[in-house]
């Protein structure tokens, strides 16, 4: 365990001065964060420090897959989050056409699915577990393309999802590691090297950023939090499970926010500040509160998986029933505050 932890904290400080180097190449190079109606800064950031959670990661998937010559999930997942992050970068740099975005995103769902296989189960608290065959196919689909732009969505506030991924990345390395979770070495270096890195990012990320994360790794935590559950011991409901009750509030801010702005006739894809969290801070809440709400999230959400695998008798209640809950009555305050401003 201590070898573990000087890891971890060494990955972290490493991670920390990469960060801080590639933030002196990114100004030379005039790669900014330009602002706009969805930004909460006012001027220019450099963007794309994410870079160095991608390197690390796929650095740690090569020595794992090396030392344990498991070479079958291993260069799917590298050459698939390698492609994700690429194209994230390109539009960080020079901005792609959403019809790329996703034609790309939907072919690495695609040629994931077909390597790794799909979600057959699915496990539903308070109902039980059900097969549903060939439905998994488009489910998986959309599920590895919705989260992969709903991380990306969602990385709107300095500080945010740099630390949702630190959290995310400790959950899945506990999930991983736990004998009545979903046991599994490679998931647990995966996730451990995106927490150690994203932790070293987030020193230069925090309150006031002095850099951005930007689509390549916003983009490529999305795919990697959406795969973590294929790439688990089984396609099993409990994996689906983990994984959104992982990323709940995300999940719920995207397809909320989606919805509203559907019903709106808004156009999709265009900048705004629509999230839970933005409308928040628009309404006056310090970004860092709004930063520590979304934390107390994940790890609620961490904290009901733990009750859930170990069969508490009222976890799976507050998993199906309690989560929204929740989100409702903090969505409808927030809208109450927003009337009353």
């Amino acid at each position: 365990m201590i070898k573990l932890i000087l890891t971890f904290l060494f990955v972290t400080i490493i991670s920390m001065i990469g960060v801080g180097q590639l933030r002196n190449w990114l100004k030379k190079s005039k790669i900014y964060d330009i602002p706009n109606d969805r930004s909460v800064h006012s001027i220019p950031i450099p963007r794309g420090g994410g870079l160095v959670i991608v390197v690390f990661t796929l650095i740690t998937v090569l020595i794992y897959a090396i030392i344990k010559n498991e070479w079958t999930n291993s260069l799917v997942y590298l050459s698939m989050a390698a492609v994700i992050a690429w194209f994230g970068w390109r539009d960080d740099v020079h901005s792609l056409s959403p019809k790329i975005r996703f034609l790309v995103q939907g072919s690495v769902a695609v040629i994931t699915i077909i390597a790794l296989g799909y979600f057959r189960y699915l496990t539903i608290p308070l109902i039980g577990e059900f097969y549903i065959g060939l439905i998994g196919i488009p489910l998986t689909l959309l599920w590895i393309v919705g989260l992969t732009n709903a991380y990306n969505f969602m990385d709107g506030l300095d500080g945010f999802s740099g630390g949702v991924a630190v959290l995310t990345g400790l959950g899945w390395m506990w999930i991983s590691s736990y004998s009545k979770g979903l046991p599994n070495e490679f998931v647990f270096w995966i996730s451990f090297a995106i927490a150690s890195s994203s932790l070293g990012f987030l020193v230069h990320n925090w309150p006031p950023a002095r850099i951005f994360m930007g689509d390549v790794a916003s983009t490529f935590l999305g795919y990697t939090f959406a795969v973590l559950p294929l790439l688990s011991v089984d396609k099993g409901g409990d994996a689906v499970l983990v994984g959104v009750v992982m990323m709940w509030a995300f999940i719920l801010d995207t397809g909320i926010t989606f919805a509203r702005r559907i019903m709106k006739h808004e156009k999709l894809l265009d900048a705004h500040r629509s999230h839970l969290y933005q409308r928040w801070v628009t309404y006056g809440m310090n970004p860092i509160y709004a930063n520590f709400i979304f934390y107390f999230f994940t790890i609620l959400g961490i904290f009901l998986l733990w009750g859930w695998f170990n069969q508490i008798r009222f976890f799976p209640a507050l998993i199906v029933i309690g989560l929204p809950v929740l989100w409702i009555t903090i969505s409808l305050i927030t809208r109450r505050k927003e009337h009353a401003r």
